[in-house]
């Protein structure tokens, strides 16, 4: 562990130095191969080609909150999986020593507080947080380097911004992220007298050591999650406001707990006032940008908090330009990253603590790929989790929480742990690879994107190709945008005056019988399915649609800022085409989202049109709402798929169009669907309704079968009408994560040059150089700072050499130095480091 965390620092460091070293430039991201390699799996051999689906029967998941209890409960044999990456240095101390369980890590999860930062309806009651300069003053109240130290036992490293350290993008603002680190470090002092000062300017009074409003208390409502180190966060903060005179209302709650409170409730009813935020990455986030929008503005979610955020107008300006892509270069993207950080300080609406270092225990017999930002719960992971080798078994995973929040793919649930289990249930047009984040096709085949000359876009995979072109015109008869109220598409020559271009046209061919592949309920996939999806994205923001919903608004006008137009070019096999002037430094990105405009993939899953179309009538008669905002307004259920009172709604519109099929949007989607289709399509869904007594119907490899709300046990079973190869993605089965050793002298004469050999292997075999992108090394002097960077020099498949000339060593004073060496791969996307001790002697 020890060494994890050395490698983390290393990383961080090496940031710094080549983002301080030269100003940015457009280059393309680093470049891996085309084809993934295929490693023997150690724990699972290939198994026999003819197997489809899923590798295994069934997945069992349990609630366990406690990460202890759960390892124990592995360790009997009695799980094979928890759900949520575990940090408590203890547990995995045991895990270290564990005979039976193997443990993988992961560097994409991170720690925040979050703040309700509206003005509560109460006028008696205060809320600080509404001021953004005491959001902003908390970082200096938190220690984030006792946080990382202490609470998380050294299991994680502290975290300033909105940027994880892991990740590619942070090393080209690390010079900026380092000032901020300076400039919003601890320091109490400055924390208490600008709370102190922004307090007395709302009208607080600070009598006897303890702030009062209007005669009473300032009380401030914390939820502190219980499951994890989150809770001696917690209580480590609240004693730091108490320190300050507030009163702290701890409130230790577990996330199903919390959830209704913070996420939502409406927070002008003053309910909390802090949260202590968690986020696991789901995939390698190859773009930060856009985390500002996210995390940040309205437009990041529609619930009830999220709509709470009121960024300035510069930040807002920004976060929106960055989410959209709409930078002339990479240098100028990173300008704009650049100018969002500080200003994502001045607004902290959430303060980043820590990054954590994630472990995930197996046993030994189970094989899973293990994505290194999101551990083994990744898009690939219903796709590749397999026992003994061969089909069959039965899995169970443990999770600390489940079944959180309501299920519907438009606007439910967005719980970690909730979409663990129904991403299994998803089969999407591209998957995200595990080791570098970029982007594979699944149920898309082949794309071709164009941008403008001068765009700065660049390919790595050979399913993606690019082109540029002087002038991307958009045509006529595109669709460019949705009338409501007459149920038809506007196409581009109706919005637009005049002719108009579009900085991308990213074409997207989908697999020849993709529309012979089912949804759970025994439909066929159709056109119809993509067509909903795509009206959807334009429907539920206009103000005339049955269905809409203002939580929408604001993302939709960012949208429509870029989108410019869509057009089916064939229908079976399916080829669309997508102008936009959205772009993204990955063409396997732009690919994915322009496959994804049409995809019947939701917010939060997939889901064919007619199961869609009976939460649309829900929706539309004000019974249910697909939002939590939504049905907080208009005080109604909060739409569930799988559970609950919805259920009985839902069927009562299944049960209409038994008698008569309704087809939403029927104007628009007649030309897609058939009575006939749509007859078969109900019955169909009728059928699997009766049988498994939910409606939650994906497409994936595996389907809901059972859900036990009051027990919070979730089954999921292969899906035996998937019919993909059950090999196709075992080639993710391991990453090659390099290891590094470093040989050399421990004692240098000062001005003698001095050689050290650095050996580069996977597992025992040497790193081959074509799949090694730089190995860099780095001298730590006596006195701390750094006295040098450079390159080693390839010598031959897995041999590099570090040397340091008279020169360089004539430069050092006497004393102890440590030698840094950071190897980055091609195949994977974290770099792994070594260091050494020498002793300069004169």
């Amino acid at each position: 562990m020890k060494k994890l965390l050395i490698v983390l620092g290393l990383i961080t460091l090496l940031a710094v130095i080549v983002a301080c070293a030269a100003p940015p430039t457009p280059v393309p991201p680093t470049p891996v191969p085309t084809t993934a390699p295929t490693p023997a799996p150690t724990t699972a051999p290939t198994a026999a080609p003819a197997a489809k689906g899923a590798w295994v029967d069934e997945v069992v998941f349990f609630e366990e909150p406690d990460a202890a209890k759960a390892v124990n409960i592995m360790e009997a044999g009695d799980a094979q999986l928890y759900g949520l990456g575990i940090s408590d240095p203890k547990v995995i101390a045991k895990l270290k020593e564990s005979k039976k369980l193997t443990t993988e890590f992961a560097y994409g999860s991170t720690s925040e507080l979050s703040f309700n930062p509206a003005v509560f309806k109460d006028a008696a009651k205060l809320n600080p947080f509404s001021v953004p300069a005491i959001r902003e003053a908390v970082n200096w109240i938190v220690d984030r380097n006792y946080v990382a130290k202490e609470i998380y036992g050294g299991v994680a490293i502290a975290m300033w911004t909105v940027f994880n350290p892991i990740f590619p993008d942070f090393a080209k603002v690390a010079d900026v992220a380092k000032g901020i680190e300076i400039s919003h470090g601890y320091n109490q002092a400055k924390g208490k007298s600008t709370i102190e000062a922004e307090m007395k300017k709302l009208g607080a009074e600070l009598t006897g050591g303890k702030w009062t409003y209007k005669g009473a208390p300032v009380s401030l409502v914390f939820l502190i999650r219980t499951e994890d180190e989150r809770r001696g966060m917690g209580d480590y903060i609240a004693k730091q406001f108490e320190d300050l005179g507030f009163t702290v209302d701890r409130q230790y709650k577990t996330a199903a707990e919390a959830s209704p409170i913070w996420i939502a409730s409406d927070p002008t009813e003053g309910k909390w006032h802090m949260y202590t935020g968690g986020w696991a990455s789901t995939a390698i986030n190859r773009d930060l940008g856009t985390n500002f929008d996210f995390y940040y503005t309205a437009r990041g979610r529609t619930d009830t908090l999220w709509q709470a955020y009121k960024p300035a107008a510069e930040f807002d300006k920004l976060a929106d330009r960055l989410n959209r892509g709409d930078y002339k270069d990479a240098a100028e993207r990173t300008q704009l990253m650049a100018q969002a950080l500080p200003l994502s300080m001045k607004d902290s609406v959430r303060i980043f603590i820590v990054n954590r270092v994630s472990a995930y225990p197996r046993p030994t017999n189970l094989a899973v790929g293990v994505d290194l930002a999101a551990g083994p719960f990744s898009g690939m992971w219903p796709f590749t989790i397999q026992l003994d080798g061969k089909s069959g078994g039965q899995v169970k995973i443990a999770q600390p929480s489940q079944l959180t929040q309501p299920w519907n793919v438009v606007g439910g649930s967005n719980w970690l742990y909730d979409n663990t289990i129904n991403r299994a249930t998803r089969n999407p047009a591209t998957l995200p690879d595990p080791y570098t984040g970029l982007w594979w096709p699944q149920l898309a085949s082949t794309a071709e994107v164009t941008v403008q000359q001068g765009v700065p876009v660049f390919k790595t995979l050979d399913w993606v190709t690019l082109k540029t072109a002087p002038t991307i015109e958009v045509p006529k008869d595109a669709w460019a945008d949705w009338d409501a109220e007459k149920q038809a598409f506007i196409t581009a020559g109706e919005r637009f005056t005049q002719t108009v271009t579009s900085k991308a046209k990213i074409v997207v061919n989908f697999d020849k019988g993709m529309f012979s592949t089912k949804w759970h309920d025994g439909s066929n996939l159709s056109l119809g399915d993509f067509i909903m999806s795509f009206i959807m994205g334009f429907d539920r923001a206009k103000e005339k649609s049955p269905i809409y919903d203002e939580t929408t608004v604001s993302t939709f006008k960012s949208f429509m800022t870029f989108f410019k137009g869509a057009r089916i070019v064939s229908k079976d096999p399916l080829t669309i085409e997508i102008y936009t002037d959205q772009t993204n430094l990955d063409a396997e990105t732009m690919a994915t989202n322009a496959a994804n405009t049409f995809f019947p993939l939701y917010t939060q899953g997939n889901a064919p049109w007619h199961t869609l179309a009976l939460g649309w009538q829900a929706d539309a008669n004000k019974e249910l709402a697909f939002s939590t905002a939504k049905a907080a307004k208009l005080k109604v259920e909060w739409m569930s798929y799988i559970s609950g009172p919805s259920l009985a709604i839902l069927d009562k519109y299944l049960n209409q169009s038994l008698t008569k099929a309704f087809i939403p949007y029927e104007k628009a989607m007649a030309q897609f669907v058939t009575a006939d289709e749509a007859s078969t399509r109900y019955k169909n869904a009728s059928a699997f309704y009766k049988q498994y007594a939910h409606i939650w119907v994906g497409n994936g490899p595996m389907f809901l079968y059972s859900v036990k709300p009051t027990e919070k046990i979730v089954t999921i079973r292969k899906f035996a009408g998937f019919a993909d190869d059950s090999t196709k993605w075992a080639r993710f089965a391991e990453a090659k994560i390099p290891t590094v050793a470093i040989t050399g002298p421990n004692r240098v004469t000062v001005g003698q040059a001095a050689e050290y050999t650095v050996n580069v292997n996977f597992k025992k075999d040497p790193y081959p150089m074509k799949d090694i992108d730089a190995v860099k090394f780095l001298v730590v002097d006596a006195t701390g700072n750094l006295a040098l960077s450079a390159d080693a020099k390839a010598v031959k498949d897995g041999q590099w050499t570090a040397t340091l000339t008279a020169d360089q060593t004539n430069k050092l004073a006497t004393g102890s130095n440590r030698l840094e060496v950071v190897v980055v791969s091609k195949l994977v996307a974290i770099p792994a480091a070594e260091s050494l001790q020498f002793v300069t002697i004169k």
